[in-house]
């Protein structure tokens, strides 16, 4: 009887996933809910596996993979982002590689949201002030006042999936505009009335700033200084998509000298941020431990696609969602 194949798993995943990878394979998983050591992920593949399951920002180097030895036929990384992957040393060994887009847009957008809500409406220091004994106290009927999103211009820095799943939830607001720009024009852009735009020019015009784009070496650090001192002293920054688009000390000058209102982040650089990190200090800075994905519809379906990637590797078919 043959052997079944081995899968080191660097994380626990959710049921929809471990179940489906339990029907076919041996599977040994990180015993914590914690991010992997560098030296458990060692420990994990050593003695060769047929695949790895694997997320940011878990390392998958020369040094694990030749630790997982000649049999590894396959990565599944439950991700869109693929910066913890070494892709040119991983196709050199003619191993596939398969992710996860698409199944996390709704939750993504609807963290998009909740963020420009925050923001916009000053929640974080509501909560602050509710528990803190400062509800009650108001310094005149200005207190606390945010910024409405209805009548505003919205612009979305990537009109991809996710950047269309944003502005569709904001047309009920009664946003009187969207700008969007990236590498050319969408299509879609007509389901939502968006008019695509130069970068700068929807820096100028926009009271929302969305970062919707994709990571790519083009755009690393594109929100920097520059960025920032043409966008409205009013204007509010959304970032859902990736922490390497942002300069942060540049994001923490702009915020403390007030060239902009405020900034909503559910990601950064690095991850997890520094307990004393600057951008923690500022109230006008709301930011979440990358809660994107965080939904457990969203988590399951990335599961089983990953487990659906990692069983189609190993039996040599095409995988379902391959990496580009």
């Amino acid at each position: 009887m043959a052997s079944r194949p081995i899968v080191f798993v660097s994380r626990s995943l959710p049921p929809a996933g471990i179940n489906l990878l339990n029907t076919e394979c041996d599977v040994r998983v990180w015993p914590t809910d914690s991010n992997i050591t560098r030296q458990g992920m060692l420990d994990g593949v050593r003695g060769g596996v047929d695949a790895i399951v694997c997320h940011p920002p878990d390392k998958v180097d020369t040094e694990v993979l030749d630790l997982a030895g000649y049999k590894l036929k396959v990565i599944g990384t439950m991700s869109v982002g693929l910066e913890h992957l070494d892709l040119p040393e991983i196709r050199k060994r003619g191993i596939k590689v398969g992710y996860t887009p698409n199944v996390l847009t709704d939750a993504t957008a609807e963290m998009t949201m909740a963020l420009l809500l925050a923001t916009s409406r000053r929640l974080q220091e509501g909560f602050s002030a509710v528990h803190e004994g400062g509800w009650g106290t108001w310094g005149g009927g200005m207190y606390l006042c945010g910024k409405q999103i209805t009548g505003s211009v919205v612009g979305i820095v990537g009109l991809g999936r996710i950047g269309l799943a944003v502005a569709m939830r904001l047309q009920p607001f009664g946003v009187s505009q969207f700008l969007y720009s990236g590498n050319s024009a969408k299509p879609w852009a007509s389901d939502v009335n968006a008019k695509f735009v130069k970068f700068d020019t929807l820096l100028q015009q926009s009271d929302f700033v969305i970062a919707c784009c994709s990571m790519n070496a083009q755009n690393k650090g594109l929100f920097n200084k520059d960025a920032f001192s043409k966008m409205k002293d009013s204007a509010i920054f959304i970032n859902t998509s990736r922490g390497v688009l942002v300069n942060q000390e540049d994001l923490y000058d702009a915020l403390k000298s007030g060239k902009i209102l405020a900034a909503g982040l559910d990601v950064a650089t690095p991850e997890p941020l520094p307990k004393d990190h600057p951008l923690k200090t500022l109230k006008n800075c709301v930011i979440t431990p990358h809660l994107g994905s965080a939904t457990t519809q969203a988590r399951n379906l990335m599961a089983e696609l990953t487990a659906k990637n990692v069983l189609a590797g190993l039996k040599g078919e095409a995988l379902p969602s391959p990496v580009p």
